[in-house]
């Protein structure tokens, strides 16, 4: 949501006096997320929202290694770019690897293995 709307929200209620349910109907919220705006603005003066948390990525400081072998390599599909990268030492899972391609734009599902069809499907 953005912070205009925090903004607008935060002041009904401590400009002008609007409860904190009646502002949540205005606008569409919950009485919590009003709620919360309002008790930020009074102890941080501010209604931006925290910064996202998260593990660094693993594999970002391999990108000149991933980099390299696709150049080398522009056919390989995702697991051979994974077993590539275990090759040299870099052990990721296929979601991984996947997901760094997607990021940095060089579109996982073109480099994917093909798929088997399952037995029986008549195909």
């Amino acid at each position: 949501m953005g912070g205009e709307l925090r903004s607008l929200a935060v002041a009904a209620v401590l400009r002008d006096g609007e409860s904190i349910a009646a502002t949540a109907r205005r606008f569409g919220l919950g009485k919590t997320t009003v709620f919360n705006w309002v008790q930020r603005f009074r102890e941080r003066g501010h209604v931006r929202p925290d910064p996202r948390g998260g593990k660094p990525s693993r594999i970002e400081p391999e990108r000149e290694r991933i980099l390299r072998i696709l150049a080398e390599r522009p056919e390989i599909s995702i697991t051979g770019l994974r077993n590539a990268l275990a090759a040299e030492g870099a052990v990721f899972a296929i979601s991984t690897v996947r997901r760094f391609l997607r990021n940095h734009g060089l579109h996982p599902d073109t480099r994917s293995a093909p798929r088997r069809r399952k037995r029986g499907s008549g195909r």
